[in-house]
């Protein structure tokens, strides 16, 4: 066989391992575990950090102001140094929608040692635990919940026994970027934390979605949340990871009643929320970053090119070796598609789609070494900095 039909067999063998091996990420079935309601509802303060989020505010605080929870459940936003009145506005809006009681908190700038949205969660962690609540509910501000969504998080945590649960919110999918991006994402996050594994007791495998986190308090006293995690870029795994690491279970899964509002219509957009943090998810290591580049061009991009190659220079073997790893490709993507109720047509399309993640997360390297590091609302995050003193 020539070159290319040796790497298309190489890449239909990474395939057959990804297909069967890999915790069968590509399945959409991880959804909140059978619950019951308990005979006691716990009490949950819901803690909110919130950086110049005017925009989003009007679309999902009413939906969290609105949740339908028998037990005692109170909502702390922080307004996080913002300069576009999120704060007042999030006042406002409680004040015309009514529903559970609504606490501003005010942080100042991060202390060094600290990223920002960690930095909001300890104030708002710290002054939700005064009326010493069972759980925690982490969401963002750009979060709209469905208003039985805190009841089947709480009845799920409390019927499984778990210290964490965490819903991967739908996000928006309305642009031509959006849909040929948004889907991959959730695809290849579930590639790199397989929600099975995650989900599975004992399993070294932790992960969790930022935006809908449910955690017990006793536990994230326990796991020092969020000191323990303060300088974490990539918040959420490291936040399970601390979870588990104090000896608590974790559930992660995709949210049907939980939406993210926030738009990402143009690719630059995209392109900025992927390269903000793909470094440092490779843990600011060139290796890695090399390893990654490579594996990801022998699994996404070598079965069109083994295709294309195969049929301009009459390789059969290429072509066909190529072709099925195209289409096992293609196949194990169906599902995310239907989750998100897009186009079977972008199936085909991933090659091109995770050509272009391959090109933020050396974009991301490049911004690391020119001191740009992970940027985010206004704050860049260079390389880790110093703990401060415990």
């Amino acid at each position: 066989m020539s070159a290319i039909a040796w790497i298309a067999a190489a890449s239909l063998a990474a395939w057959g391992f990804l297909l069967l091996g890999q915790g069968f990420f590509w399945r959409t079935d991880q959804r909140l575990p059978p619950r019951e309601a308990p005979p006691r509802w716990p009490s949950v303060a819901v803690v909110v950090p919130a950086r110049d989020e005017a925009r989003m505010l009007p679309v999902s605080l009413p939906a969290l102001l609105a949740q339908d929870y028998p037990g005692r459940a109170e909502i702390f936003l922080v307004d996080d140094s913002s300069t576009d009145g999120t704060g007042a506005l999030a006042r406002e809006l409680a004040d015309r929608f009514g529903g559970l009681p609504l606490t501003v908190v005010s942080a100042p700038e991060p202390a060094p040692g600290w990223t920002g949205k960690l930095w909001a969660l300890r104030h708002g962690i710290a002054l939700a635990r005064e009326g010493r609540p069972d759980y925690l509910l982490l969401t963002d501000a750009d979060i709209a919940h469905e208003p039985d969504s805190l009841r089947e998080l709480v009845s799920a945590a409390r019927t499984n026994g778990l210290d964490l649960v965490s819903q991967m919110a739908r996000l928006r999918v309305s642009t031509a970027w959006e849909r040929l991006i948004v889907p991959a994402f959730v695809y290849f996050f579930a590639q790199l934390y397989p929600f099975r594994r995650v989900n599975k007791p004992g399993a070294r495998t932790a992960a969790a979605a930022g935006g809908c986190v449910l955690l017990r308090t006793e536990t994230a006293e326990r796991a020092r949340i969020p000191d323990s995690i303060r300088q974490a870029v990539i918040d959420d795994v490291s936040l399970a990871r601390a979870v588990r690491d104090a000896g608590g279970r974790i559930w992660l899964g995709l949210a049907e009643r939980v939406d993210s509002v926030r738009p990402y219509p143009r690719l630059t957009d995209l392109w900025r929320m992927v390269a903000r943090c793909a470094y440092a998810q490779l843990l600011h290591n060139p290796l890695l970053l090399a390893g990654t580049v490579a594996g990801l061009a022998l699994v996404y991009l070598a079965p069109p090119a083994g295709v294309y190659a195969g049929l301009a220079g009459g390789d059969t073997s290429a072509a066909l070796l190529g072709g099925a790893a195209w289409a096992v490709m293609a196949g194990t993507y169906v599902p995310v598609l239907r989750y998100y109720r897009q186009s079977l047509w972008l199936a085909p399309l991933l090659p091109f789609t995770a050509l272009l993640y391959l090109l933020m997360t050396v974009d991301s390297a490049v911004r690391h070494y020119r001191g740009r590091g992970a940027a985010w609302k206004g704050r860049t995050y260079a390389r880790p900095q110093a703990a401060p003193e415990r």
